[in-house]
């Protein structure tokens, strides 16, 4: 088993579910692709591993162009890039092929930056994904299979 936070705001309560369950904890980074003017409204999400994900309602919504996505994935790349390097220096990031994963966030809004991390996650080969978050509004949850929703103990 491996305790996994999101950077920044999942890190106090991954250490806490860390010690309680004697499990190791470690880091996973991704960036919020963010709506300018908008600070905490993502139009989508990089994480390790190449992976994006796109929220098309939002990129609908405000009728944002192919260039405008590219640009902020370019900048968040970077940044993603510079913190996977300040957080790691030279370790290796964790091993996670076969493990049951236990992915901590303090909340979501649109579900963006969750979801890449999953799927970043998935490409690794996990035994089991379990996202563990203290709040999310119920549309969001809409974007996850029924598995991994509040209560349910399935596989994601």
């Amino acid at each position: 088993m491996l305790v996994l936070a999101l950077l920044r705001g999942g890190v106090p309560v991954a250490y806490e579910v860390a010690i309680a369950l004697e499990a190791p904890l470690n880091l996973v980074l991704v960036r919020k692709l963010g709506v300018h003017g908008h600070r905490e409204l993502a139009m989508g999400a990089i994480a390790s591993g190449g992976i994006k994900i796109l929220n098309e309602s939002v990129i609908q919504d405000l009728h944002i162009s192919g260039e405008a996505i590219d640009r902020v994935e370019r900048a968040e790349n970077q940044e993603l890039n510079r913190r996977e390097t300040a957080c790691r220096g030279q370790r290796p990031r964790p091993e996670i092929t076969a493990q049951t994963i236990i992915l901590i966030d303090d909340r979501v809004a649109t579900g963006a930056t969750i979801r890449a991390v999953t799927a970043s996650l998935f490409q690794q080969n996990p035994a089991r994904i379990v996202v563990a978050l203290p709040l999310a509004p119920s549309e969001t949850l809409e974007f996850f299979p029924h598995s991994c929703r509040a209560g349910s103990d399935r596989q994601l």
